[in-house]
């Protein structure tokens, strides 16, 4: 099992951390599910200091509310297992932690369902500048350590992906959103 002490097991976060450094750019994470899984993997990379600005656990949905500063609205209406919350995340945690690139994961890792959807419905998003960024919705299968551990692969393989113009990816994942714009 891959611990959050240990370097994600694809090798993503440094060849993320490559790609950042290799721009001038920096990240920041806003984690839910994930639990600082995403944020422990970027700095267990070497020179993870040049890009990572720092993250935000935000395991309670006041804390998205008040620090990331998602809508209130959003999240009564919807819960917080959403595709415009997760990308309200990365806009907001980019925003307060001054960082190029902005991470989010928001889902249901289990046991349980929460608001209505199913254990291994996750959302990851990436918010950049000019408008950069993307949503993806997926659906994972297997325990809590998986679902998180596949989230925290995904989303750094969705911002990879973003600095690459490649697709690197996760077959349970799909586009919620567009590339660009909001």
């Amino acid at each position: 099992m891959t611990g959050p002490d240990l370097p994600d097991p694809g090798g993503t976060a440094g060849r993320l951390l490559d790609a950042l450094v290799e721009r001038g750019q920096t990240v920041a994470a806003a984690e839910s599910l994930t639990g600082g899984l995403v944020a422990a993997w970027l700095t267990a990379a070497p020179g993870a200091s040049r890009s990572v600005r720092g993250s935000v656990t935000a395991y309670a949905t006041d804390v998205k509310r008040d620090v990331l500063g998602v809508d209130g609205a959003l999240l009564d209406e919807r819960g917080a297992v959403d595709g415009e919350v997760a990308r309200q995340m990365a806009a907001g945690v980019r925003t307060v932690l001054g960082a190029d690139w902005g991470l989010a994961t928001t889902g249901v890792a289990g046991p349980e369902p929460q608001d209505g959807k199913d254990v291994g419905t996750v959302f990851v998003a990436v918010a950049g500048p000019d408008g950069a960024g993307s949503v993806r919705e997926l659906s994972l299968r297997g325990g809590r350590a998986g679902i998180r551990s596949e989230s925290a692969q995904a989303v750094l393989a969705l911002l990879l992906g973003e600095l690459t113009g490649g697709r690197v990816g996760n077959a349970g994942a799909k586009d919620t959103e567009h590339h660009g714009g909001n």
